[in-house]
């Protein structure tokens, strides 16, 4: 730790969040959940996707499964469940290999009375190691070999049910034993005074830690949390002994009365399981795995893999966030890190950050019906961005499609007023200068500073406004021919550019299908595509006629995005009549609605979507008779050329 002269001290970062690391890049994955919107995805399965595929810079949820997957694999493909039983028969083998070679040289008659036992030994590794627990050994070497059978069985079979006994148990003598056993006793009279219901409980769950605490690392406060510790371990021990077939079963549940040579350690760990299933049901006592692999587990490694896999298990649920109510807070962090590593941590942070940011900042509210939609202010950063593309196009294109002119947004009156947030008139320079000196001498100040609260811009007036009716085809073609998101991010750029730039005009978005009806923003842009016959032009012609009445001063602008000719109208009743190829009364009385706008000196502009020939047919007839024009963009262009006939409708 260093001290600096300020006063401030600085050291290295050990944990939590890392200070220097950047912010969540909400704009970007703001745009990643507006396209799964506008595509057809409800905002809570586009926010889903997202965290699942993850961004640039961090893996998503389905990255951390697939690898939480391959690790879990790669546990059962590497390991095998004999180890113990192998080190045993090695272990044998050298005790009666070092036995023989003692007794070979000696010519009486009790070496060869030797001999003939060691020859007449059952052929099971328990079998002959319960037979020698008798045999009187002639050779120090095996007797030492058979003393670390006893210990191996006995440290084996402890950490299978106590993480990290095998270590703490090395070269263990008989007080050491004596202590263990000790310990078992007292946890399976506090177990069974637990399930009794016994008063005093907590004062005997902190005598035993008080005397046994260094067997239990995981420092557990109360009995229910010790209970949960062992029953995990146990369980898993158990899952390790059903992994394995039913002679290594028998062969290992025969060994373990031989640990430390004391047969009382398997009766108190076979109590305590008993006491662990009855009092921790709900844990996985009878399940099993397939292991693969040839490197060989002990009992404590191969009950440590089982609760690897279990807890691969339980990551991976709560990664697949397919349960009610799931969180990505409700990741166990620290259990990801020890499987996956501090990289997988971090990236599950920064996903939970993400996620909770989108959420704090607003970009999601509740819809009347209880469902989750984008907020206005979700809907703005959209719009700015898909116009901020489309002006980007408009830039690097000439002729008509420039977008830029002087006057555009209003004349000046000659007076200023406060600048307010989307303002896009120039500065009132002078004026901006004085309210800052002003301020800044109030204040007592010797330097002058400028605030926003400053600014004054140059007001100005619009000498014209424009009531503006978008015509958007949602009929299934749209969907089918990749043109869905295109409409909407149109709309999207289109509404931006009137609410920020053109504030005076009046924008209506109108979508037709079997029918048309206007909508607002937040209704176009959670649009779903559905599977419904039928381009009513007649019907949205009609309300884009009663949205320009409605403006009687305002210059008409009707825009037209469509993929197929009429094949349907509504009839006087309110029913919408369809037929292909288009009836004559259709074709009648979308004509008649064209020439009741040109009446209004609406011009109407299509942009004609698709090379079909009847369709272009019919919207030269519609560009003739209203004196507008048609657009054939291709999808990518749709935004832009729209925005540009908009600016340049305007203009004129």
């Amino acid at each position: 730790m260093t001290q600096l002269p300020e006063g401030y001290a600085y050291g290295p970062w050990h944990d939590g969040p890392d200070p220097l690391a950047p912010p969540a890049d909400l704009r970007d994955a703001l745009d990643e959940i507006g396209r799964e919107v506008m595509a057809g995805s409800s905002p809570r399965s586009a926010l889903e996707e997202l965290l699942r595929r993850g961004t640039e810079r961090t893996a998503g949820l389905d990255e951390l499964s697939r690898r939480l997957w391959q690790r879990r694999s790669e546990i059962q493909r590497r390991h095998r469940l004999d180890g113990t039983l192998q080190e045993v028969q090695q272990l044998l083998s050298e005790a009666l290999t070092a036995e023989r070679r003692e007794l070979f040289p000696d010519p009486d008659d009790e070496a060869r009375f030797r001999e003939a036992q060691l020859d007449a030994l059952p052929p099971g590794t328990a079998a002959a190691v319960r037979e020698l627990s008798e045999y009187d050994w002639r050779s120090s070497e095996g007797r030492e070999k058979y003393d670390q059978i006893r210990d191996l069985l006995g440290r084996e079979l402890l950490d299978s049910r106590f993480q990290g006994m095998k270590e703490a148990l090395q070269n263990a003598g008989p007080e050491d034993v004596e202590h263990v056993n000790q310990m078992l006793g007292d946890l399976n009279a506090l177990l069974a005074a637990h399930a009794q219901g016994a008063d005093d409980i907590e004062e005997r769950f902190a005598e035993f830690m008080n005397r046994h605490g260094e067997f239990f690392p995981e420092n557990p406060q109360n009995v229910d949390e010790l209970i949960d510790v062992l029953a995990a371990r146990a369980a898993a021990a158990q899952r390790m002994m059903n992994s394995m077939s039913a002679e290594q079963r028998a062969e290992l549940a025969e060994l373990t009365q031989q640990a430390f040579g004391d047969p009382r350690l398997a009766q108190q760990l076979s109590a305590l399981d008993a006491q662990l299933q009855a009092l921790r049901p709900g844990e996985d006592w009878t399940s099993s795995e397939r292991f693969r692999g040839q490197d060989p587990l002990g009992m404590g490694e191969g009950a440590q893999a089982m609760a690897d896999l279990a807890e691969l298990d339980g990551l991976a649920e709560q990664l697949g966030q397919s349960y009610p109510g799931a969180r990505l807070e409700d990741i166990d962090l620290e259990s990801l890190e020890r499987q996956l590593g501090k990289d997988a941590g971090v990236d599950a942070r920064r996903l939970s950050e993400l996620e909770r940011e989108l959420r704090r900042q607003g970009l999601f509210e509740r819809a009347a019906d209880g469902s989750l939609r984008l907020s206005p202010k979700a809907l703005r950063r959209l719009g700015e961005t898909a116009l901020s593309d489309i002006v980007n196009a408009l830039r690097g294109k000439t002729g008509d499609r420039e977008t830029e002119s002087a006057g555009a947004a209003g004349e000046p009156t000659g007076a200023s007023r406060p600048w307010r947030f989307g303002d896009m008139q120039p500065w009132d320079v002078p004026r901006t200068v004085r309210n800052a000196v002003l301020r800044s001498t109030s204040l007592g100040s010797g330097a002058v500073t400028l605030d926003v609260e400053d600014v004054e811009v140059v007001e100005t007036e619009h000498r014209s406004r424009a009531a503006v009716a978008l015509l958007v085809d949602t009929s299934w073609s749209m969907v089918q021919e990749d043109r869905w998101l295109p409409m909407k991010r149109t709309a999207l750029a289109l509404h931006q550019l009137i609410s920020t730039r053109f504030r005076n005009d009046a924008l209506q978005l109108i979508t037709f299908g079997r029918y048309a009806m206007p909508v607002d923003l937040p209704e176009l842009v959670g649009l779903e595509g559905t599977w419904e016959q039928g381009t009513n032009a007649h019907h949205a012609l009609l309300l884009a006629g009663r949205h320009l009445r409605r403006h009687p001063d305002a210059q008409p602008v009707v825009l037209m995005v469509t993929d197929g000719e009429p094949t349907a109208h509504l009839e006087p009743d309110g029913e919408a009549v369809f037929d292909y190829p288009p009836d004559p009364r259709t074709i009648h009385k979308t004509l008649s609605e064209v020439d009741r706008l040109a009446k209004l000196g609406a011009s109407v502009t299509v942009f004609r979507l698709g090379d079909d020939p009847r369709l272009e047919a019919f919207v030269d007839v519609i560009a003739r008779r209203s004196g507008g024009r048609v657009v054939a963009p291709d999808v990518d262009g749709l935004g832009a050329a729209v925005v540009n006939d908009y600016l340049r409708t305007r203009r004129r």
